[in-house]
């Protein structure tokens, strides 16, 4: 199976991490408060960062590693060549 790593921007301009096998999917569970806690109180904007390729293993790996870095690194991280998603707006 396909593993995904994703970056969300959040309406309070935080940017939030995580893992899934179907992003817009997820995207949409966020939304609608179906998703993770972190999004009560704030919303999800857009998806600003997609990493494919993954197993469930190497994705949650990953996904820590991102949730480790300092924001600049993370908004570094969003403007490379690694990012998947070719429009970003930050």
């Amino acid at each position: 199976m396909n593993w995904q790593v994703y970056i969300i921007l959040c309406s309070d301009n935080t940017l939030y991490t995580g893992i899934t096998t179907d992003l817009q999917r997820r995207f949409g569970q966020h939304a609608s408060g179906l998703g993770a806690k972190y999004f009560r109180g704030r919303q999800p904007v857009q998806i600003v960062y997609q990493e494919s390729g993954h197993t469930r293993s190497s994705a949650g790996t990953r996904e820590l590693e991102i949730k480790n870095l300092a924001r600049i690194e993370k908004l570094t991280l969003i403007s490379s060549g690694m990012n998947e998603i070719t429009r970003t707006s930050l």
